[in-house]
């Protein structure tokens, strides 16, 4: 195991950041950490990066303890925290030069491993690093947090705040990096990006909700799910808040995504039964069908479920 996290707590005053958690990567392996703004993703970055002392537990990374050998872990982590924090007025080559002398290496002693991204930004690299834009901002960033060869990186949500086409060129820069059996903890608010993790830790509030597989994830769902469509999707919304029969109904992209509470009714029956009533409340083209759920209705179903006290264990 590269990272071994057991019961993690921090608290900040009364406010508790990181509430217990624990969870293991394995070497080489791609780990999400997944969850809305607030959920205490970067605290646990933090936390794993030395940069704060835990209140409670233990975590080891790459065997070591991350509050009485973080002077032995540091040099041996890339960490891309969530803020552009490379230096504005200097250009990409300066920004690359400077962090490869911070750890006593060179940009070309280490062209290998950095030769997928700095292709990409050879020809700005001249160009102040404040002026580029965000997408070749993170592409940057990412090349100074790889340039000394770390054993772990650590990517607190990297593409927040670019456009997807920037957020797909990302993945696929990680993707490439995969052969040289990086280990990699990428926390993100987009579930698109947890489908191309390994395994991914869903966090809400401090805690987490789940540590699986993608595919295990969204499977864990464990009903029946259906998309309505109709012409008027907010209204479509708020009338199903009302239907009788409604154990929960979100907007997802340009339909809904409803389950009824009624548990022995037939799929069919419940298609049937949602279309006559939205047609009843007026609304027009009404579509109504079973969809497979995705990680993201798992993630929704696990927010707004009771909350059971339970021992976390490793998520393996």
């Amino acid at each position: 195991m590269i990272v071994e996290v057991d019961g993690l707590v921090k608290r900040f005053g009364t406010a508790t950041a990181v509430a217990g958690v624990s969870f293991d990567v394995a070497e080489g392996e791609r780990f999400g950490i997944i969850g809305p703004d607030g959920a205490g993703k970067s605290t646990l970055f933090r936390l794993l990066a030395t940069l704060l002392v835990p209140d409670a537990g233990s975590a080891r990374v790459l065997g070591l303890d991350i509050v009485g050998d973080l002077w032995t872990i540091r040099p041996q982590l890339g960490y891309m925290p969530g803020r552009f924090s490379l230096y504005p007025d200097l250009s990409v080559d300066e920004n690359i030069r400077f962090f490869a002398s911070v750890f006593g290496t060179t940009p070309a002693r280490e062209r290998e491993r950095i030769a997928p991204i700095y292709d990409q930004l050879a020809p700005f690299r001249d160009r102040r690093a404040g002026a580029l834009s965000g997408g070749m901002k993170q592409k940057l960033a990412l090349c100074c947090a790889l340039v000394h060869r770390p054993a772990l990186l650590l990517l607190d949500e990297p593409t927040t705040g670019v456009d997807a086409v920037s957020r797909r060129e990302f993945w696929d820069l990680l993707e490439a990096l995969r052969p040289t059996g990086l280990t990699a903890i990428v926390a993100t608010p987009y579930m698109d990006e947890a489908m191309r993790c390994d395994r991914v830790a869903l966090m809400q509030e401090g805690a987490l909700l789940a540590v699986d597989t993608p595919a295990a994830v969204a499977a864990s769902f464990g009903r029946a799910l259906f998309a309505v469509e109709a012409g008027d999707r907010y209204a479509a919304l708020l009338a199903l808040r009302r239907y009788p029969h409604t154990a929960s109904v979100f907007p997802f992209g340009a339909s809904l995504h409803y389950t009824d509470a009624r548990d022995a009714a037939a799929p069919a029956d419940v298609s049937a039964g949602v279309r006559a009533f939205l047609e009843s409340e007026g609304l027009t083209g009404v579509r109504v069908g079973e969809t497979a759920p995705t990680i993201e209705d798992s993630f929704m179903a696990r927010m707004t479920a009771p909350r059971v006290p339970r021992a976390e264990g490793h998520g393996r």
